[in-house]
C-alpha cells in the first residue's frame, strides 16, 4: 500500500511532528540538555514509524516536499542577512582570528571525511555526508546538501547527513563541558579571568529587538533578497560549478545588510528576520525529517561509525590544542573551546549551552559570549556552504 501526501498534507504532518517534538523535549530532560531540535525529535519517531511500515511491507509513504525547498531558501536567506561586516570589523583582532580558526575547522572536517572514506574504499561524496555539512552545518545544512549529493549519485545522502548531524549534536554537547573544565582546572586559568567591555554585545542585541509592525517589512526584505538571489545563482551556475539553490539569496542578503549598515538609508529588521528564519528552519527540518528513509543506512552502518568517530577525535584535538592555544591560552580561550565543541559538531545553541554550563560553574566570559554567537550564527553557515560547494565540485 502506497500512502501519497500532497504538499499541503506534507507540511501539515511536518507541523504535527514539530509539535510532538516540542511536547517531548519539554518533558524529557536529556533532550533539553543536549539542545536536540524539536523537529528532529518528532521527525526521528515518524521516520522510525515509516521505516517499520516499509520493512514489514505494510505501507510505503510518498511525500510532495516542494515546500521544503521554499522553507530552506527562506532560512538560508535569513542567515545571509546575519553577515554584518561592521560587527566583524568592530570585534577586533580576536574576531578575525576566531573566524580563521572556524574556516580551518571546516576544511579539516572535509579533508578528514574524504581521507577516511578513501581508506574505507567508499565514495568521497559519501564521506562528505559526515564532514562539515552535518558538523559545522548541523541539520539545516544537512537537509540542504543531502539532495545535492543525491543528485551526484549518493543514495540516501539526506539520511546519512541527518544521522551524522544528530550524532554531532549529542557528541558536541557531551564533549564541550569536560573539555572546558579540564583546561580551566589543569592549567589554573581562573586567575586569568578579567571583566571585559560588553558594549558591543549590548549594541548588537539592541539591533535584534522585535517590533510587531515590522514583520511584514522583514518578509518583504527576505523575498527581495530571494528574488535577486535567483539572478546571482544563475550567474554562478554559468561557471560550470554546482551551487546549492540558496547560495545566491544568501549573497544578496549579505549585500543588502551591509549596504543598509554602511549607507544608513534603510533599516534591516534583523530581529524579525531571525524569527521568520527560525520558523522556516523548523518547517524545513520537519519536512526533511519525515521524508527520511532510515533503511538506506543499513549498508553504510560500519563506515558511518568510523567516519563519525574520526570527526569526534578531530574536534577534541582541534579545540584542546589549536583553539585554546591560538585564542590566548587563558580562561576565555578555555570557554571558547567548549563552545566550539558545541557549534563545530552541532549548532550555536549547543555551543551556548556548553559555555553557560562552564560560566555558571566558574565566572562569566564576555569575550566567548560575543565571539561564538557572532561567528557561529553570522558567518559559519555562509562560509561552510562555499567550502562544501568547492569540495563537491572538485571531488
Amino acid at each position: 500500500m502506497t500512502i501519497q501526501l500532497d504538499m499541503y498534507q506534507t507540511i501539515a504532518v511536518a507541523v504535527v511532528v514539530l509539535m510532538l517534538g516540542n511536547f517531548l523535549k519539554h518533558r524529557i530532560a536529556i533532550l533539553e540538555r543536549f539542545c536536540i531540535p524539536a523537529p528532529v525529535i518528532g521527525g526521528v519517531i515518524f521516520a522510525i514509524f515509516t521505516c517499520v511500515c516499509y520493512v514489514t511491507g505494510f505501507a510505503e509513504f510518498s511525500f510532495d516536499d516542494i515546500l521544503k525547498e521554499v522553507c530552506m531558501v527562506f532560512f538560508f536567506t535569513s542567515v545571509g542577512f546575519q553577515a554584518n561586516l561592521k560587527v566583524l570589523k568592530s570585534g577586533g583582532k580576536s574576531l578575525i582570528i576566531f573566524l580563521i580558526l572556524v574556516i580551518m575547522l571546516i576544511i579539516c572536517q572535509n579533508f578528514l571525511a574524504v581521507g577516511l572514506s578513501k581508506a574505507l574504499q567508499i565514495s568521497p561524496l559519501v564521506g562528505l555526508c559526515t564532514g562539515s555539512i552535518p558538523m559545522i552545518g548541523g541539520h539545516g545544512t544537512a537537509g540542504a546538501f543531502g539532495p545535492v549529493l543525491e543528485d551526484f549519485g549518493v543514495k540516501g545522502a539526506s539520511t546519512l547527513c541527518t544521522a551524522a548531524a544528530t550524532f554531532g549534536l549529542i557528541a558536541g554537547s557531551i564533549m564541550g563541558g569536560p573539555v572546558g573544565k579540564r583546561l580551566i582546572e589543569k592549567k589554573n586559568l581562573l586567575k586569568t579571568a578579567i571583566p571585559e567591555d560588553n558594549s558591543l554585545l549590548i549594541e548588537e542585541e539592541k539591533k535584534h529587538e522585535r517590533h510587531t509592525s515590522m514583520y511584514p517589512a522583514a518578509v518583504f526584505q527576505l523575498i527581495i533578497a530571494m528574488g535577486i538571489g535567483t539572478i546571482i545563482s544563475k550567474l554562478l551556475s554559468m561557471t560550470g560549478m554546482t551551487f546549492p539553490i540558496y547560495i545566491g539569496a544568501m549573497i544578496a542578503a549579505a549585500f543588502m545588510r551591509n549596504i543598509g549598515e554602511y549607507s544608513g538609508q534603510f533599516t534591516i529588521y534583523m530581529g524579525e528576520i531571525n524569527d521568520i528564519g527560525g520558523i522556516s528552519l523548523s518547517l524545513f527540518l520537519g519536512i526533511a525529517m519525515i521524508t527520511l528513509k532510515l533503511w538506506q543506512l543499513a549498508d553504510l552502518a560500519l563506515p558511518l561509525i568510523t567516519l563519525l568517530a574520526g570527526q569526534t577525535i578531530l574536534m577534541f584535538l582541534f579545540t584542546y590544542f589549536v583553539v585554546f592555544n591560538i585564542m590566548g591560552r587563558d580562561y576565555d580561550a578555555a570557554v571558547l573551546s567548549s563552545g566550539v565543541c558545541g557549534f563545530g559538531m552541532g549548532a550555536t545553541p549547543n555551543a551556548m549551552a556548553n559555555m553557560q554550563a562552564i560560566c555558571e560553574r566558574y565566572v562569566p566570559s564576555v569575550k566567548a559570549y560575543l565571539l561564538v554567537p557572532l561567528i557561529g550564527s553570522l558567518f559559519a553557515d555562509f562560509l561552510n556552504s562555499l567550502v562544501i560547494t568547492f569540495f563537491i565540485n572538485f571531488l
